[in-house]
């Protein structure tokens, strides 16, 4: 396989792109958005491009996100990478969302973060046994953006709101229950799928086989008590529901939201709540908007630091607690800008 970070091809009349870092997971870089994105254009208006279709090298992920340590880098350096990498990364998925040609990904592995942008908006999200989705940003001091912000609170049951305070991993057949992916085939098929689109067969005929889920989802089995835990008007509502609630899974649920960063988790929340009322490139404005204001802060560098630089997995949050991040801090990150993010 080539060098490149991103490899692009026409087989007959699809449009083939391969997400090519397997030993950084495919971490995205602002040149795979630059190389994805002008291709991407060149193929909506080349009428012998029929489907576009992304994959991920190697076998153990689709794509693990953006390449968070350049980020924390360029924040640290007060360059402007990371404003520039989250401006076009964000009119990528604007302009995958929008696509006018079917847009075919096949997502194995591990899928979190940048990856999901680049996949899950497309018209048909193929997913595997491998299959390993999630949103962890509140982890390291970010919040679940790539269209979170519109995707998420539409999820029924509060499920959306429970992916992005908890970061909880999903798998192929819950993701298929949420409506997150269109259909569940085995990895084993993947190249037989893309030789399939290659001979000119539509996306629809092809994929009509696995378009079936029969197997019984553990998200759609907590269903009733993640839409009653998480129907809270707060952070702290929830955290309130899921104490008195004294399962396993309550508790082992608020364990993990009170190792978030407080600030990500109380942005998520005001995330889902302005989600529902916006459409997609609303969304985006609203992600990019936090964004610029994160790299401002501090928890980002602290959570980066914790989790991925040091990996002593004790980042120490600024505040600390839920209770000191106040509502006017909060509504200062959803401000609009002065450079109000763009689209192409």
């Amino acid at each position: 396989m080539s060098d490149a970070e991103l490899i692009a091809e026409q087989r007959g009349p699809l449009g083939l792109l391969t997400l090519n870092r397997p030993k950084a997971l495919n971490a995205l870089t602002l040149g795979m958005v630059h190389v994805m994105t002008a291709q991407l254009q060149a193929w909506a208006h080349d009428k012998s491009i029929h489907a576009v279709a992304v994959r991920g090298a190697g076998d153990r992920a689709f794509c693990a996100g953006g390449d968070v340590r350049a980020l924390w880098e360029s924040g640290k350096n007060r360059t402007d990478y990371a404003s520039r990498f989250w401006h076009d990364e964000y009119q990528l998925n604007t302009l995958i969302k929008e696509y006018p040609k079917p847009y075919v990904a096949l997502i194995h592995g591990v899928v979190m973060g940048g990856g999901v942008g680049v996949s899950f908006h497309g018209s048909h999200r193929v997913v595997c046994e491998t299959t390993a989705f999630a949103m962890p940003e509140t982890g390291i001091g970010l919040f679940p953006d790539v269209g979170g912000t519109y995707f998420l609170p539409r999820l029924h049951g509060n499920c959306g709101l429970y992916l992005a305070l908890t970061g909880a991993r999903v798998k192929a057949a819950d993701l298929r229950h949420l409506g997150l992916a269109t259909h569940v085939a085995p990895f084993a098929d993947f190249e037989a799928i893309i030789a399939g689109l290659a001979a000119g067969r539509a996306p629809d005929d092809l994929l009509a086989p696995f378009a079936g889920n029969e197997a019984e989802p553990p998200v759609r089995a907590r269903a009733q008590e993640i839409e009653q835990l998480f129907a809270g008007d707060s952070v702290e509502a929830v955290l309130a529901a899921l104490d008195r609630a004294g399962t396993d899974f309550s508790r082992e649920t608020a364990a993990i939201i009170r190792t978030k960063s407080p600030t990500s988790l109380k942005i998520a929340f005001r995330q889902m709540q302005e989600g529902r009322a916006h459409q997609f490139r609303d969304c985006m404005k609203i992600e990019f908007r936090v964004t610029e204001r994160i790299q401002q802060g501090v928890d980002f560098y602290e959570g980066v630091r914790a989790i991925i630089i040091d990996k002593d997995n004790a980042p120490k949050w600024s505040p600390a607690q839920l209770e000191d991040v106040s509502a006017s801090a909060i509504d200062a990150y959803f401000a609009p800008l002065a450079r109000e993010l763009t689209f192409l």
